[in-house]
């Protein structure tokens, strides 16, 4: 399967649009979607639900979380309720929605991953620091067993407070489509180095990769650099063998 690399002017629209496209072409009656946290995803969200409108019939959607900190679900810095108030509130209602609750364990949200199988969607941000869900450079997590979806994980450096619950590499590759959106100058520095280097005048170009995704990167502040055939890595953690594909297109 390709991935890609999209440089847009709005993200959260390209964004909606790739949703709204993964439910119509989704192989089942169900629909299943994975939320993240952070502004980007917020206005992803809200822009998502303005959009959609009839064209997802949300009694079909099955909402999941791809990490969480391990604070109160009504705490401000919960990502299930960035996702209650910017997409759930506002399509009134879900077939089911399933928040990770640390004081559980992975363990269940484990298992009910495996039942699952594959995720439709599964969207992921990225911090300053290249971090994609709760998978900090030089944490644990990066080098979880192949069969572990879920895990704990804290940042070593202490810069991302909070235990965290959060997919593995191994539970981002059960997605059928990984929406990786990335904006601001902030971010610039951590694309660039997930990227492999191709000339400076290359816009874009499309490559192979073992499974299906896009990057959803802003005009502002956008990295000197593309992609070409190859994988990102999160500070020397290589994502080639276990999840994400990252190309681009004209």
């Amino acid at each position: 399967m390709h991935g890609e690399l999209v440089v847009v002017d709005d993200v959260p629209g390209e964004f909606a649009e790739r949703v709204i496209e993964a439910f119509h072409s989704r192989p089942h009656d169900g629909f299943s979607l994975a939320l993240s946290g952070g502004d980007l995803a917020r206005r992803s969200y809200e822009r998502l639900a303005d959009d959609a409108g009839n064209q997802i019939d949300w009694w079909k959607v099955d909402v999941y979380w791809g990490d969480e900190r391990c604070v109160p679900l009504d705490d401000d810095a919960s990502n299930y309720k960035l996702g209650r108030e910017s997409l759930l509130e506002r399509v009134g209602a879900v077939n089911a929605n399933y928040p990770m609750r640390c004081d559980e364990g992975p363990d269940p949200y484990q298992l009910r991953l495996g039942e699952l199988g594959r995720v439709d969607v599964i969207h992921l941000g990225m911090g300053p620091d290249g971090h994609t869900a709760s998978l900090f450079p030089g944490s644990p997590a990066l080098d979880a067993d192949p069969g572990r979806l879920v895990v704990m994980n804290d940042d070593p450096t202490g810069n991302n407070p909070h235990t965290r619950m959060t997919l593995t590499f191994a539970g981002i590759a059960r997605a059928r489509l990984a929406l990786v959106t990335v904006a601001g100058e902030a971010k610039r520095g951590a694309l660039a180095r997930a990227l492999p280097p191709v000339p400076h005048h290359r816009s874009a170009q499309r490559s192979s990769a073992a499974s299906g995704g896009s990057t959803l990167r802003s005009r502002k502040g956008l990295a000197s650099r593309t992609p070409s055939s190859g994988w990102p890595t999160i500070r020397g953690a290589s994502v080639a063998k276990r999840s994400i594909s990252w190309a681009a297109r004209p």
